[in-house]
């Protein structure tokens, strides 16, 4: 099995890597900037939440109408294209007298546009390390996209602390406009799949394909867990203030979940992928079991490693995502990719929004743990479908790029 070495080696997986790392790292500087800046307006853990899922609830219509355009045109080109817009509508974010229904609105609008463009690298990535490559290389990716959440998280309350959330979100737009630099100078341009353009309805056809496919349907099972464990993410802020702590506490919240996930998968990596299959369930269940002690109500150094741990066993994601692109035909990867993460960001987005109603009504690390302790009845239920989903009759054939 090739190495981290040899994956970067290819000057494509380069440019792509180091595209998908700013970008990421710009997203968790504007996640923290608008979360702080709704609940210093506000003072509402039910609004702050509800703007945190904003950035995950469009791709119920991104995901399944737009991820499609990766399939029907240039993937080279639809990342730039999304890079530049979603850039362009940050900018006009960052403008201080922007009202927040309108911050709100154009922060849909920045997500709409990233569903194409990110259904188009999980779909190109396969040509850029074929064979046994591509595992390797989107460990390496979801790696990178837990470090720049570190980064990005953890430096990012201490940035809206000195410079305000207006230019944070600023210094996001800068980061896609570097991202789509990137891929125009150095991602060689390829053609769109021919059987994707002769396809009349692609999103019936990627619905019909997941649907019926039964060992693709419970890798989405699985993905959908996060919507329990996020709960910590999206109360991060109403959470800090109950431990009595500041914005920065807020970014260390969200990096601890983050420097978990990446250390998680750098281990997860080193196996074998028989081994990590047989571990995926295991693995889904730990993602949320941590969150149950919050019950105990532990202060901010115990809360940190409890995120933490979430974060590690978190990185089953892995395992879902390289088993479902290598699983689904090359004509159809972006739009089956857009209508999981569809499946995968509704259930964050809904699990926030109820986290951040019920901790208007009930202390904060009660939420979490009452969600932590949900997860893992509903990871119990996935490990379940997976198990059939192994047996002859639902197994599938890997296709190739």
């Amino acid at each position: 099995m090739p190495g981290f070495r040899e994956v970067f080696r290819v000057g494509e997986f380069r440019a792509l890597f180091t595209a998908y790392f700013v970008s990421v790292a710009g997203d968790q500087y504007a996640r923290v900037a608008l979360t702080v800046l709704v609940y210093a307006r506000t003072a509402s853990a039910g609004l702050s939440a509800l703007t945190y899922a904003l950035s995950f609830l469009p791709d119920l219509i991104g995901g399944p109408l737009l991820s499609g355009l990766a399939d029907r045109f240039p993937r080279r080109t639809v990342m730039i294209v999304t890079d530049l817009a979603r850039a362009a509508v940050l900018v006009l974010m960052a403008i201080p007298a922007m009202p927040l229904w309108l911050t709100c609105t154009l922060l849909v609008v920045v997500q709409l546009a990233g569903a194409p463009g990110n259904a188009a690298r999980a779909a190109l990535l396969p040509h850029v390390l074929p064979g046994e490559q591509y595992p390797v290389g989107q460990a390496a990716m979801n790696a990178v996209n837990q470090v720049a959440q570190v980064a990005g998280f953890a430096s990012g309350g201490a940035l809206v602390a000195f410079t305000g959330a207006h230019a944070v979100i600023l210094a996001d737009a800068a980061t896609f406009l570097a991202s789509a630099l990137l891929v125009a100078r150095f991602v060689a341009a390829r053609p769109a799949p021919e059987a994707a353009t002769q396809r009349t309805w692609p999103l019936l056809d990627g619905a019909r394909l997941v649907w019926t496919q039964p060992r693709l349907r419970a890798l989405v099972a699985m993905a959908c867990v996060s919507g329990f464990y996020i709960a910590g993410e999206a109360l991060a802020a109403p959470y800090a203030v109950e431990l009595g702590h500041g914005p920065i506490a807020v970014g260390l919240m969200f990096a601890a979940y983050a420097a978990g996930t990446a250390a998680g998968m750098l281990v997860l990596a080193r196996f074998p992928d028989s081994a990590r299959l047989r571990a995926m369930p295991a693995l889904v269940v730990a993602s949320c079991a941590p969150l149950t002690l919050c019950a105990l109500n532990p202060g901010l150094a115990v809360t940190l490693l409890l995120f933490t741990l979430t974060g590690a066993a978190s990185s089953y994601h892995l395992v879902t995502a390289t088993t479902f692109v290598a699983t689904v035909p090359d004509d159809q990867r972006g739009q089956a990719f857009g209508l999981a993460v569809t499946a995968l960001r509704v259930s964050q987005g809904l699990g926030i929004a109820l986290a951040g109603v019920a901790a208007d009504r009930v202390p904060v690390h009660t939420v979490v743990a009452a969600a932590g302790a949900l997860g893992v009845l509903a990871a119990c239920g996935t490990a379940w479908l997976w198990r059939l989903s192994d047996q002859p009759s639902g197994r599938t054939t890997r296709s190739t790029p």
